[in-house]
């Protein structure tokens, strides 16, 4: 039986990381011994069938935090002592894994798995989700910060950015999430495999429900620079807005939320590099129409034009003749379904079958 020691950022809820967990899971069901490894962050409450081993870095005082964050960006603090206390709690020299897996969405916890695999003499195998880069003056990750921290956060960003490639270029394989972060990553190492994200099957399915309203659906996050696009479409026809903010939808009522709207809206921009988000696949996985707004004009759009799930555009023009055709399928019908093509290439079991043959190809 192979051994594998999955390293990971830590898993907060509501979705837990579901590329993570769905990848444990199907190792499992196909024989592997899989040993999870995160840092202690937040009561893991999900079900999983693999041991999950946590680890403590931070006190939960802010000046704690403050001190390790400081002493972590002059020496790598934060990656060393968890690879230390890791080998020290699983006393994994003394465990035959056979890799070791490291999934994050920043530089954590990539060095410290490269310390454990050393080790251990086995392959590293590192899944990027997301990257620095993707975003134009990494709006996302900073947008709450004030102007004059800013000059900090830059020094931050490149001292972590540069410890990341680091990593990535010792690493064995490399998986990760868009065609843009394979070509971007391939500067670094030439053993990159694009894994797309995907849909889980027993939450994301079709099923036809009638509704008495034409419902045009807003599900996330929703930030200051995406409102002009919302606001396009608002100009139509009126939008059902859900954010964790104002009136959210608990996780596991997701897939009931999809399937009982008419139209899903997927709001994206053209600042961005290979951000697929998660609710195209979740529409996706319950055939609802998709309107993307704007067209991020790349991967998104193209991803939509090929499994044929509905439309990206800025275009006012065809947002009325898309919401036009499908009100006259409400109309019709009672309910809206998507005819796509290629859905169950983007499931989570097929994504794991991926990552499976990447994983049997590096095993020692």
């Amino acid at each position: 039986m192979k051994k594998l020691l999955v390293v990971s950022d830590p898993p907060a809820a509501p979705g837990y990381l579901p590329r993570l967990r769905y990848l444990c899971d199907y190792l499992v069901r196909k024989g592997y011994d899989v040993t999870l490894l995160t840092e202690e962050y937040q009561p893991l409450t999900f079900d999983h069938s693999y041991p999950i081993e946590t680890i403590r870095m931070y006190s939960g005082g802010t000046l704690d935090w403050l001190l390790k964050s400081v002493w972590t960006l002059l020496t790598n603090w934060h990656d060393r002592a968890f690879a230390q206390r890791a080998i020290h709690q699983l006393t994994i020299t003394n465990n035959q894994y056979n890799a070791v897996i490291c999934t994050s969405f920043s530089d954590f916890p990539l060095g410290a798995a490269q310390r454990i695999a050393k080790a251990l003499h086995v392959p590293l195998l590192c899944d990027i989700r997301d990257l620095d880069e993707q975003v134009d003056n990494s709006r996302y990750q900073y947008k709450h910060q004030s102007r004059w921290l800013m000059p900090f956060r830059r020094l931050y960003r490149a001292i972590h950015i540069r410890r990341r490639n680091a990593v990535l270029r010792a690493a064995d394989a490399i998986t990760t999430v868009s065609p843009w972060h394979v070509a971007f990553l391939k500067q670094f190492n030439p053993n990159v495999h694009l894994v797309y994200n995907g849909f889980d099957e027993a939450q994301f399915y079709p099923q036809d429900i009638k509704n008495k309203e034409f419902q045009v659906t807003y599900i996330g996050s929703l930030f200051e620079w995406q409102k002009e696009a919302l606001a396009k479409v608002q100009q139509v026809v009126p939008v059902t807005i859900h954010t964790p903010q104002s009136d959210p939808v608990s996780h596991n009522k997701l897939g009931d939320a999809i399937r009982e709207s008419s139209i899903m809206i997927v709001l994206t921009n053209t600042n961005t590099h290979g951000m697929l988000t998660t609710k195209f696949y979740e529409a996706l996985g319950c055939e609802k129409p998709i309107l993307c707004v704007p067209s991020d004009q790349g991967e998104l759009a193209k991803l939509i034009q090929y499994t044929n799930a509905g439309i990206a555009t800025d275009d006012i023009e065809e947002i009325k003749a898309f919401i036009a055709e499908k009100k006259h399928e409400w109309e019709t019908n009672g309910f809206t379904r998507q005819q796509t093509r290629h859905r169950e290439e983007f499931s989570r079991e097929a994504q794991c079958r991926q990552f499976e043959e990447i994983i049997q190809h590096y095993l020692s």
